[in-house]
Order: structure tokens, then C-alpha cells, then sequence
């Protein structure tokens, strides 16, 4: 008799996958242990393990599908078995499913070319037409989508030559080569040249379904920030200190690859902070407050359709040079979906930072069960008073978000008090 392979829950908040590939096709041989497909979850992309010995007898969902906890995805058995469909539970309709009930847009002539004198030999490419009819959604793998975003590339300007018109890696490749489908490119759309205006829709206007990730996104920043009484906490550094031995370091190491970034030493402060101050490092849990002996840091990383929080477990017994590597390789992994649930859970305090991006300071929103994150602001030059004279220094705005469930103001305050004098003798970091 075959057996049947369900859609396993590969992360506790996983409802349900995103068959990505499959990595067999029918008729192969697999053995116990051999990796059969790749799923995405809300959090990561995963591969699907096989327990059995046998052939891959029935594929039961196809690549590009949403597919939910517990329902079939393939048999295995033995060759020359005969294997049916189980019977399917009730579940999200699927991408083609979604097709048949979307409206079909009217089909439009496209416009005659006007007659024009020939132009030179070396002309520029022309601007990009829609692919598709206005409102029609755009199907894109992951991996396609991913490329796209890495090359600047408009998926709505691509022509989809996989399944059903679905956009795939090779479709972005070739529209990278052709250079007529960058983000901006369609006609009517948001490129100008100097000395005019754009006009038109700054894009295609489409609905996009909501992917796992979002949703899951949503739900819990909605539970956190209706369920959790927030209060902010706003600390500003001298970040002349720091911003020095960070320059000083890197330059000297650069021969072993050291690059550490300003983000590698406020994980290190945090850490530190915490061991001072370890009220902080708790959470809620209704009947009690846990407090946690390990200061497991961990930090948002932003991906094209959210962003998850990989955890530097340990923090506190690690040096600023091990965080830095650790987080660079979770940073990585991240991006590229490939985090185990392991790797994205279990953290107790959460930094979260926007300096890179020019924002000076911002309110985070506490990711539970944690009871604080801190939101990292952008260096800011700007006169400050020095032994009582005025001159021109850099200085870092640090905001506490904290649960008043967990953390009282004094006790944020000793924390952030704890932090920046952390951060302002920052060779202590090093001891």
C-alpha cells in the first residue's frame, strides 16, 4: 500500500505552504531521508523530507500551489503501484481555482505604430508595455520574484512563459538582458527625464493576494499592538566613540575580513545591557512573568514580503566578533529563506534598525512574547555642548518600546541608562 505524504507544520504558526518546486518527479526512485520538494512557510523556505523507501508514484500538487497543513502532496510505493488523489479536506482555493473566478480583462487591440522617419543605428530601448491587462494579477515564483527585486526588474512588465503565464527565473534574466523592464520603465509610468513631468498611473493597478508571511505578519503586530500597553522610552548617545573603534577596527583587521557594523555593537551593548539590567530580559505569560537567564538577541532583517527576526542566542557570553559573524550569516540565510525554525525563535529581546535607511528615530512595535525592543535610529551630525563648549558631533537616538505589564518606566530607564554608557565607552565591549 503507498503512502501518502502530507504537508507537514514546519513552523508553529505555519497554517499553510507554498510548494515551491518538487526536487523528484514521478517515477523516480527515493529513499528514507532524500529531500522530495521545497516549501515555503510564512518564516523560511524548507525542504520536504521523505520517511519512506519506494517510488514516487503520485504528485498531488503542483509546483506554484498553496497547499494546507495535512493535506496529501505525494504517494511513494512500490513501482507499478496504482495510487488516487486522497480525498481533500476543505481548503484555500488554489492559484488556478483563483483564475477561473477572476474576471477575464476584455481583450484591448494594441495600438498601431505611427509611421516614423528611420531611426539611427544606436537607439535607446524602447519603453516597456504592461504585460498584462490592468488588474490582472501577476504570477511569479518566488525565486522570480526574489531575482526580480534584486535587479530592479517590474514583474508587471514581464511576459510569463512558465504555466499559465507564471513568471519564471528565466523570464527575468531575459528582461534584465533586455533592459526595457526596470521598475519605473513602463510607458506612462514613474521615469522622467530633466526638465519634464510624468504623467499617467505610477503603476499597474492590480490586487495582490496576501502571502503567508504578510498574514502572519499582520496578525501578530495587530495581537501586540491591541493586546500588549506599550510605552516609549527615547535615550540619545554620543556615537562619536563608537563610530572611531568601529573605524579603527576595521581598518586594522581588514586582512582577516573583519567588517563590523554599527548594528553588531548595539546587539553587544544589548546583551551587556541586559546582564546590568535583567528585568528587561522577560516576557509575559498570563499566570507569570518569566524571566529569562540567557540574553538570546534578536534582530529584524527585511524581506521583500515582511521581514523575520533571526536570534543571536547567548549574546551575553559572545564577543562583538562572534555576534558579527553570527548575525551575517542569519542576515544571509534570511534573505534567501533558508532559516530553520530554530534559528528564527526563541528570542527574548529584539533590536530593530532603521539608521541604515536615513531614519533618525522611530517607534517599534514589541514583538511578543518579548516585553521590550529597541528601535535604532541613523547617526545625526549636528552641534552638541562639550565641556561646555559648542561643536559639531554625531549622536545616536535609541527608543525603547516596552510591555508596562512586564517593565516599569524607572527600570526601562536604568536599562537604556545602561546601554548608552555601554555604547559610549565601547572598547569595554572588547574585554
Amino acid at each position: 500500500m503507498a503512502n501518502i505524504i502530507e504537508m507537514p507544520k514546519l513552523s508553529d504558526t505555519m497554517t499553510v505552504g507554498t510548494l515551491v518546486k518538487w526536487l523528484k518527479k514521478e517515477g523516480d526512485k527515493v529513499a528514507a531521508g532524500d529531500m522530495l520538494a521545497e516549501v515555503e512557510t510564512d518564516k523560511a523556505t524548507m525542504e520536504l523530507e521523505c520517511f519512506f523507501d519506494g517510488v514516487l508514484l503520485k504528485v498531488f500538487a503542483d509546483a506554484g500551489s498553496q497547499v494546507a497543513i495535512g493535506e496529501p502532496l505525494c504517494a511513494v510505493g512500490k513501482e507499478g503501484e496504482t495510487v488516487e488523489a486522497p480525498a481533500k479536506k476543505a481548503a484555500p482555493a488554489s492559484a488556478a481555482e483563483e483564475k477561473k473566478e477572476e474576471p477575464k480583462p476584455e481583450k484591448k487591440e494594441a495600438p498601431k505604430a505611427e509611421s516614423k522617419p528611420a531611426a539611427p543605428a544606436a537607439t535607446p530601448a524602447p519603453a516597456a508595455q504592461p504585460a498584462r491587462a490592468s488588474g490582472e494579477r501577476v504570477k511569479i515564483s518566488p525565486l522570480a520574484k526574489k531575482l526580480a527585486a534584486e535587479k530592479g526588474i517590474d514583474p508587471a512588465l514581464v511576459k510569463g512563459s512558465g504555466p499559465g503565464g507564471r513568471i519564471v527565473r528565466a523570464d527575468i534574466e531575459a528582461a534584465d538582458k533586455a533592459g526595457n523592464a526596470k521598475v519605473g520603465s513602463a510607458k506612462g509610468g514613474a521615469g522622467f527625464t530633466p526638465g519634464s513631468v510624468a504623467k499617467g498611473p505610477i503603476q499597474e493597478e492590480r490586487g495582490v493576494p496576501v502571502s503567508t508571511m504578510r498574514g502572519v505578519i499582520a496578525k501578530r503586530l495587530l495581537e501586540s499592538k491591541t493586546t500588549i500597553p506599550h510605552f516609549y522610552l527615547e535615550i540619545e548617545v554620543d556615537a562619536e566613540p563608537l563610530l572611531a573603534l568601529r573605524e579603527q577596527l576595521n581598518k586594522g583587521l581588514a586582512d582577516a575580513g573583519v567588517k563590523l557594523s554599527v548594528n553588531d555593537f548595539i546587539l553587544k551593548a544589548s546583551a551587556e545591557a541586559l546582564r546590568k539590567v535583567p528585568d528587561v530580559n522577560a516576557s509575559w505569560h498570563t499566570t507569570e512573568i518569566k524571566y529569562h537567564a540567557a540574553a538570546n538577541v534578536s534582530f529584524a532583517v527585511a524581506l521583500p514580503d515582511g521581514l523575520i527576526t533571526p536570534v543571536v542566542f547567548n549574546a551575553h557570553d559572545k564577543s562583538v566578533f562572534e555576534i558579527s559573524k553570527e548575525a551575517k550569516s542569519l542576515g544571509k540565510k534570511a534573505k534567501e529563506k533558508k532559516l530553520q525554525p530554530a534559528e528564527f525563535t526563541g528570542g527574548t529581546f529584539c533590536v530593530s534598525n532603521l539608521g541604515m535607511m536615513g531614519i533618525p528615530k522611530f517607534l517599534p512595535i514589541i514583538n511578543p512574547p518579548n516585553a521590550a525592543i529597541l528601535g535604532v535610529g541613523s547617526t545625526v551630525t549636528k552641534p552638541v555642548v562639550k565641556n561646555g563648549q559648542i561643536v559639531v558631533g554625531q549622536t545616536l537616538t535609541l527608543t525603547l518600546s516596552a510591555d508596562h505589564r512586564v517593565v516599569d518606566g524607572a527600570v526601562g530607564a536604568q536599562f537604556l541608562g545602561a546601554l548608552k554608557a555601554v555604547l559610549e565607552s565601547p572598547a569595554l565591549m572588547l574585554v
